[in-house]
């Protein structure tokens, strides 16, 4: 999510089913909120009430998607793990848009090993498939990649729930997780660059 003012560069495609679930993960699990009165103003230089990476992240999905706040009320938050430095995750759990499959879709973005641990599947191509050692090696090089360009990296996952033990109306306990935080399906990393500053050179 790089929130410098030239875009020009940006190459993703919107309409992969792979950038689809990372985008719908990145714009549910994200209590980061525009703030009031800024319909005139740009994207990227919109006020934000929330944290650093969230706050990019709700630029990025915002010109990406555009209204992210509509999306986020079709898919009704029921239950929230804000981010701790212990789990160094964050998850929530929402009641579905889509009118053919009403389950519960569980997303949740944090620390990448952390998010790589609780995962046992990984969507790519547009297909699940089990996450592999191979796999995990892949993911290892690109986070050490972009970890070693001074990138701030987040990792993806999420899980539709089964509707047989979760349906419609279940009360999901968010203090003693009555729900799976493990075998989950991983998606995707993001890389949030923060702009250089003027002082920077100063500081160095």
């Amino acid at each position: 999510a790089d929130t410098t003012e030239d875009q020009s560069g940006v190459q993703y495609d919107r309409t992969s089913p792979g950038f689809k679930a990372l985008a719908k993960i990145a714009t549910l699990c994200n209590r980061a909120e525009f703030k009031a009165g800024q319909d005139g103003v740009s994207i990227l230089k919109r006020e934000v009430a929330g944290d650093a990476s969230e706050a990019a992240l709700l630029k990025c999905m915002e010109l990406a998607l555009g209204d992210v706040m509509g999306i986020r009320k079709r898919n009704k938050k029921v239950c929230e793990v804000p981010f701790n430095s212990t789990n160094k995750y964050q998850v929530s759990i929402h009641e579905s848009d889509d009118p053919n499959d009403p389950r519960h879709l569980l997303v949740m973005k944090g620390a990448p090993e952390r998010i790589l641990d609780r995962c046992s599947t990984i969507f790519i191509g547009g297909k699940e498939k089990v996450l592999d050692e191979e796999m995990k090696e892949a993911f290892n090089n690109a986070y050490l990649e972009l970890g070693g360009l001074g990138e701030r990296v987040l990792g993806f996952c999420d899980l539709m729930l089964p509707s047989d033990k979760f349906p419609i109306g279940y009360k999901f306990n968010c203090d003693d997780p009555n729900f799976p935080v493990e075998g989950l399906r991983f998606v995707g990393l993001m890389s949030m660059i923060d702009p250089p500053r003027a002082a920077v050179p100063d500081a160095v």
